[in-house]
């Protein structure tokens, strides 16, 4: 069963590919660096057999892809809609601490600019 989000998650990667590749330059937003989120690695220890290193090879880019895909949106989001949600969110991305406030419609006209201009500067994340 842990094999049936493979295509999914193939999918998932290749259109965060593409947003990326094509949106990403139009609007002047640094792209996530993939390699930074998608890391396969786990599958190395001798101590593993063969269907666990398959298990942790799966799991490890799935989890990579995903943690790849939020980044992203995380970054478009803060291009074209940096407002925090009305009611709290459980586990908020790592740029959403900078979003304006709910219904704070001066402060998303005067801070949308600079929002912007920041994700000319996330390099490293």
């Amino acid at each position: 069963m842990i094999y049936a989000l493979i295509l999914p998650v193939v999918l998932l990667d290749l259109f965060v590919a593409i947003h990326q590749a094509i949106c990403f330059p139009v609007y002047g937003i640094d792209k996530v660096r993939r390699g930074d989120h998608v890391v396969i690695d786990r599958h190395q220890p001798a101590c593993l057999n063969g269907l666990q290193k398959l298990n942790c090879i799966c799991c490890g880019y799935a989890n990579g892809v995903l943690a790849l895909a939020r980044e992203v949106a995380a970054r478009t989001a803060q291009y074209w809609c940096p407002i925090k949600h009305a009611r709290r969110v459980a586990d908020p991305h790592a740029l959403y601490g900078n979003f304006t406030d709910f219904g704070d419609a001066e402060g998303f006209r005067a801070r949308q600019s600079a929002l912007r201009s920041d994700l000319r500067r996330v390099r490293g994340r």
